[in-house]
């Protein structure tokens, strides 16, 4: 399982602050600047003449909403948008959807995933990138919007789709080889904790004994939601250190009855943000968790949000936040205890399963192995014809094993996987020690190792 960035990215982390109402006018803006504000200002606050000239004057991070975009930005932490329901990536023939929401329109179409968009009205999508499409294809609820469709059986269909409201789902889950509990969180909604410990308590009922929390692609949301998510940790008791604009706070995590375990593995990557880097801070400072995957975003800062007598609102950058112990957001982001290079989730499963076994000796890992490979195991004495079906398992990372047929020959097995291996895929081959030789006696230890598959060119 690999985790597919969402249609929008966004860099969120914010506080929903009691709602005083303030006048719109600019001089109070400017009073709430002058009071709450924490960053550089790029002019002179007083001289400025409009609203819009404030906000030019501030971080990128702060802002000024209508009502109506207010409540835009806040269904986009809740995953709410008006479209078509679809989870898009680039192909060379369009635009590739991935997935399709089971509430959205798209799914009442039978539209599925594996079909293409190559146009969208009358424009063809081969050159457009994501962004361009998703803007013509989201838009005001109960409008239509026309696409030409791909289908996966070789056809091609004209779809006329009325956009509709619909809800993105926050959290996926697996369970994948080695009852290693696989948890995705896109956002830090409102309800983004609460929808974590249900994925938790289901996959432990499935038989979860160790967990991968994924974070990457995940730009942020709600303060008090990454204090709940982070109150799931052992140890962590602190959330955050906070500098506001009337000094330095240590905020404590929200203690939670749903607790990973210790050895729970998060993902990371550069896309990860605001919130998730809160998180991971947290988690690396109190060393309640093991980060893998690449440097985060580096946001480092709380935003706040005024409403103003019209109903308009004021975001506003009120705080900067470093780890409990220190470790530094701001401009640099996160550094994970172990960075990848390639899917971080290969690695974390490989080690959680790599972390249950006792009485194994490691290989030296195949690099870059074609998608034909057969792998040839020599062990140092003349093996029994017949091996029992779990002596020996091919694991997909991130899934869970693959079948394949095998051969002995003397001290060697040879293991041809039934279907091709995945380009870019990591694999794991394990050999238990219940193999047996030809006198009946089972091997004093098992193997394994890592396997990477060459990527398409």
């Amino acid at each position: 399982m690999k985790k597919i960035a969402p249609i929008l990215f966004s860099l969120m982390l914010f506080l929903m602050l009691p709602l005083n109402t303030f006048a719109s006018n600019l001089d109070d803006i400017k009073a709430i600047i002058e009071s709450d504000y924490v960053g550089d200002i790029d002019g002179d606050l007083q001289s400025a003449t409009t609203i819009e000239d404030v906000i030019e004057m501030l971080d990128p991070y702060s802002a000024y909403f209508t009502a109506q975009e207010y409540a835009a930005f806040t269904n986009s932490v809740d995953l709410k948008s008006v479209g078509i329901g679809v989870v898009l990536e680039k192909h060379d023939k369009g635009i590739l959807i991935v997935d399709v929401i089971e509430n959205g329109s798209a799914h009442k179409s039978d539209i599925v995933p594996g079909d293409i968009i190559t146009k969208v009205g009358n424009r063809s999508t081969v050159d457009m990138t994501i962004e361009e499409a998703q803007s013509l294809i989201l838009g005001e609820e109960n409008t239509k919007v026309v696409l030409t469709i791909l289908k996966t059986t070789g056809t091609t269909v004209e779809k006329l789709i009325t956009r509709q409201s619909f809800t993105l789902p926050n959290v996926t889950t697996d369970l994948l080889y080695g009852n290693v509990g696989y948890i995705s969180l896109n956002s830090f909604s409102m309800d983004g904790a609460k929808l974590v410990a249900n994925a938790y308590n289901n996959l432990k009922k499935q038989g979860a004994t160790s967990f991968i929390l994924d974070l990457q692609y995940n730009g942020g949301g709600y303060v008090s939601t990454a204090e709940e998510l982070i109150g799931m940790f052992p140890n962590a008791l602190n959330a955050y250190r906070l500098r506001l604009s009337t000094g330095m706070y240590v905020t404590p995590a929200i203690k939670q009855t749903t607790q990973f375990p210790a050895n729970t593995r998060v993902l990371v990557n550069r896309f990860s943000a605001s919130a998730s880097e809160m998180t991971a801070a947290a988690l690396l400072d109190q060393k309640s968790a093991i980060l893998y995957g690449e440097t985060t975003y580096g946001k480092g800062t709380m935003q706040g949000f005024y409403e103003l007598s019209d109903g308009s609102y004021l975001k506003l950058t009120i705080g900067e936040f470093i780890g409990p112990k220190g470790t530094y957001v701001k401009g640099v982001g996160v550094t994970p205890n172990i960075v990848t290079t390639t899917e971080p989730l290969y690695q974390a499963h490989y080690d959680s399963i790599k972390s249950k076994l006792t009485n194994y000796k490691q290989l030296k890992s195949l690099k870059n192995v074609p998608t034909t490979k057969m792998f040839n195991i020599t062990f140092n004495k003349e093996i029994s014809e017949t091996i029992s079906e779990d002596s020996i398992e091919l694991i997909e990372l991130g899934g869970d094993s693959i079948e394949f047929s095998y051969k002995v020959n003397g001290n060697q097995v040879m293991i041809t996987p039934k279907e091709p291996l995945t380009p870019g895929a990591e694999y794991m081959l394990l050999t238990h020690p219940s193999i047996k030789d030809t006198k009946g006696k089972t091997l004093k230890t098992g193997i394994y190792l890592h396997i990477t598959v060459k990527s398409e060119e």
